[in-house]
């Protein structure tokens, strides 16, 4: 082979080869720190229900702290099971008209451990149905105390099918809102507006507890729910900074908002009701945290520390108005308050993003007032699919196998009427 030659490969060579080694940069590599982190969000978000199962629990009746509990673990189960199946794909297969995902993914169909940015498309897959799985179970905690079990399961597996998939697909799966620019880091629209204006709507369709307002029905073990609260608290790290997808700044950004809100929320709460009632309370403590920590769920990526104090300042006050004020007012018996702190704390907080953000985009305060209006398109859209969703949905369940227990099982506690067994055996 003649020395021409021999340049002219080598100078091709040194012409191709920066060109392939640019195209394998720009493939989508899987990272074992994104990874590894994602691993553990994901456990921790999934740790978060039990931990509500023991929260709720803990607020009801003696006689109803298994049953309270089964909603929760179960539909940890149910779910889980069913975004397998196709929940996963109507909230992220391939978006059709911005709307709903296709059926791609059906069964996990072509869900494997390829890329998904730089995790394992499985592993994202399993994050994302946590948060399908503590969205159905925070609903719960407002018709405690006399739902039928059996309803609980059927209004499970049709919300999560048809008010919740549509509107993760809308906000994180490519569909309209996520297209037009509005912001939900962890799960403000999707989590807490959806589970806490649904679960308004589900108190007030069947009715009240017996006895309610007249009778005291305080919480039977509050040991037991600062416990959930704990488990919840440890788990929304994941659920909040777990939600930049990868171990880096934006991660850490949420993890400090998240604690930082959550522990400014628990402060105002307290000082308020100190002020409002003479005394300040430990159940008054861990529902100020929990206000704080939905409120800046979907800001905390967006947004820096200083606003996280406002944020949770704001929610401590506003919250403690809505359980303590509101709901006395307008006399509905949402019987763990999961309206007044979810419903209200995950629209305060998807209004805050577009306010405050200032990290990775920029809100009304940051130069761009074009952000609020979109966040506020958001609120309305998701109160609207979620109030007139779980309407219809909870009609048909009542048609189907009825919504309420007896009055003679509402006495005797749904741990015996409805699983026979008891919490507490003396």
């Amino acid at each position: 082979m003649s020395t021409k030659i021999i340049s002219a490969m080598m100078l091709m060579g040194s012409v191709l080869l920066p060109v392939t080694a640019m195209a394998e940069d720009t493939a989508p590599v899987i990272n074992a720190g994104d990874t590894a982190w994602m691993l553990i969000s994901t456990a921790l978000v999934m740790l978060m229900t039990p931990g509500l199962a023991i929260f709720y629990a803990g607020m009801a009746r003696k006689k109803n702290v298994l049953g309270t509990i089964m909603h929760s673990f179960f539909i940890l189960c149910l779910i889980s099971v069913q975004w397998v199946l196709w929940g996963y794909s109507l909230a992220f297969g391939p978006d059709i008209g911005g709307v709903i995902g296709g059926i791609k993914y059906l069964g996990l169909n072509d869900v494997g451990q390829e890329p998904n940015g730089t995790i394992p498309h499985l592993v994202f897959m399993m994050f994302q149905g946590m948060f399908a799985v503590i969205t159905v179970a925070l609903i719960t905690g407002a018709v405690a105390e006399r739902i039928k079990f059996s309803a609980v399961v059927l209004f499970s597996i049709l919300w999560a099918t048809f008010v919740y998939a549509p509107l993760c697909h809308w906000v994180w799966g490519g569909g309209w809102m996520q297209k037009i620019g509005v912001l939900d880091f962890a799960g403000g629209l999707v989590v807490h507006i959806s589970a806490g204006v649904s679960a308004l709507v589900a108190a007030i369709v069947i009715g009240k507890r017996r006895g309610y307002p007249k009778e005291y029905m305080p919480p039977h073990n509050l040991s037991l729910t600062v416990i959930g609260m704990g488990l919840l608290w440890f788990g929304w790290f994941g659920f909040n900074a777990g939600s930049a997808l990868a171990a880096n700044g934006i991660a850490a950004n949420a993890f400090v908002t998240t604690n930082t809100a959550a522990a400014m929320a628990a402060i105002t709460w307290v000082f308020i009701e100190w002020m409002h009632r003479g005394k300040p309370t430990t159940l008054g403590a861990i529902s100020g945290a929990v206000a704080g920590l939905g409120t800046i769920t979907p800001a905390s990526g967006f947004v820096g520390t200083a606003s996280s104090l406002i944020i949770g300042l704001a929610a401590g006050a506003l919250c403690y108005w809505a359980v303590s004020v509101l709901k006395p007012k307008l006399g509905y018996d949402d019987s763990l308050d999961v309206f007044g702190i979810h419903g209200v704390g995950g629209t305060l907080g998807t209004i805050s993003a577009g306010l405050f953000a200032s990290v990775g985009a920029t809100g009304l305060f940051f130069g761009n007032p074009a952000q609020l209006i979109k966040q506020l398109i958001g609120v309305a859209v998701t109160v609207a699919l979620a109030g007139f969703g779980t309407y219809i949905i909870l009609k048909v369940v009542d048609a189907v196998a009825g919504l309420r227990v007896s009055q003679d099982e509402e006495v005797e506690g749904l741990d015996l009427s409805q699983h026979g067994e008891s919490g507490y055996i003396l």
